[in-house]
């Protein structure tokens, strides 16, 4: 990593601890605002409510009190929000006291069951300390192992492995982490992201059976994809991924695909907070959507020549995500203000997204509506164990089309 990077993590990390005093703190709703012009909110389409919705943040970083208002804001504009994903940097350094910090905001604060996490690169910053009060990186990795700090992660996460899949509400979401800090395996190297092949074949065959079935895909990974979102232009994030153009690759054939990436802090402002990225030779000319998770701590923005600056670091923003059958809502929050930002739609190729699977033990009741062999169906009456398309023209279910 660059000397000038290295300092800006460094500053960030430092930045964190300060703020870590504060854990816990329950936020005041009465807290000035800055002045700030905020950019105006699309008016959304006509459409049914959404079926499906859920919330994403990113990089803590040790900033538990934005983290604890970031919780209590999403409860209350998002009471029934199907899941909370942090997409990476769940702590300052990775330390097993910090991921335990975390906890026990999450335990006194409300949260969707399903609560999921990424692993991002401040995981792997103990190795630059000889104990937790002092910096040390001319000494690294000061009898840090590589394996322990994945082990941190796993413990805090109840995980195995760095990437998975979870279907919430018949939406399915991909996980993906890196799967090596890569110091460890080149000293030039510090940030930079590694997924084996067994990772990367996984993401594609996962992508192309979620398509398969009428479903969008969402894929979370704290780190950025150049030339994508606010801040991928810049030099500081050109080179995190060691296989970008493979990564790039698969998610640009998925017209559906929505890949939701954090690192950067960047302004959820910005004009480019969320864009479709059109990968050559995908096949896709529609390209896929990518969209900026913004910070819990601290956010950044252009500087105008080519690096980045600072802004307050009572900046606190997210997302909320809506799932209809035909479009998908992102909305970006800024919980410092106690208001909204942004908001977008992105249509879909499908009728199926916010559909539920069909499943024989579950009773169904007149107008309820499910996906099965690639189509919607609609009850009529009350069922089960009845599969769709198999009771006829004058039985229970209704054939809505194919997705």
């Amino acid at each position: 990593m660059p000397d000038f990077r290295k300092h800006r993590r460094v500053a960030a990390v430092c930045a964190a601890l300060a703020l870590t005093a504060g854990a816990g703190a329950a936020y005041a709703e009465s807290r000035p605002a800055a002045s700030r012009a905020s950019a105006p909110v699309n008016a959304a389409p006509a459409s049914a409510p959404a079926k499906v919705s859920f919330n994403v943040i990113s990089d803590v970083q040790g900033d538990l009190a934005d983290f604890g208002r970031a919780l209590d804001q999403m409860k209350v504009i998002n009471p029934n929000s199907g899941a909370l994903v942090v997409n990476g940097d769940i702590t300052p350094r990775g330390y097993k006291s910090e991921y335990d910090q975390v906890k026990q905001v999450l335990n006194t604060r409300p949260h969707p069951a399903n609560t999921f996490f990424t692993i991002g690169n401040h995981e792997f910053y103990v190795p630059k300390y000889c104990n937790p009060d002092k910096l040390c990186q001319e000494t690294w990795p000061n009898g840090t192992t590589e394996q322990s700090l994945f082990q941190n992660f796993y413990d805090f996460t109840g995980l195995d492995k760095v990437y998975y899949e979870r279907v919430v509400d018949g939406v399915p979401m991909l996980f993906l982490g890196t799967e090596k800090y890569m110091k460890y395996t080149d000293p030039t190297k510090w940030d930079e992201v590694w997924f084996s092949d067994e990772q990367l074949t996984w993401l594609e065959q996962r992508m192309n059976y979620w398509e398969a079935q009428g479903k969008p895909t969402f894929v979370f990974s704290h780190h950025v994809l150049p030339d994508t979102v606010s801040g991928t232009r810049n030099k500081l994030y050109k080179s995190d991924y060691l296989q970008a153009d493979r990564i790039m690759n698969i998610l640009g054939a998925h017209k559906d695909a929505v890949l939701f990436t954090s690192h950067t802090h960047w302004d959820l402002n910005l004009s480019d907070w969320a864009v479709r990225k059109v990968v050559p030779g995908s096949g896709n000319l529609e390209g896929f959507t990518v969209v900026n998770t913004g910070a819990v701590q601290t956010q950044w923005t252009d500087n105008g020549s080519g690096g980045e600056s600072a802004l307050s670091g009572l900046e606190n923003s997210g997302l909320q995500v809506e799932v209809a059958n035909d479009r998908v809502t992102i909305k970006a929050r800024d919980f410092r203000r106690n208001q909204w930002v942004k908001e977008m739609n992105v249509p879909l190729h499908t009728k199926c997204a916010a559909a539920k699977p069909w499943t024989e033990s579950m009773t169904y009741t007149n107008g309820d509506t499910v996906v099965w062999n690639n189509h919607t169906w609609r009850a009529k009456w009350w069922t089960r164990g009845e599969a769709p398309g198999t009771t006829g023209q004058w039985g229970v279910w209704e054939d809505q089309g194919a997705c």
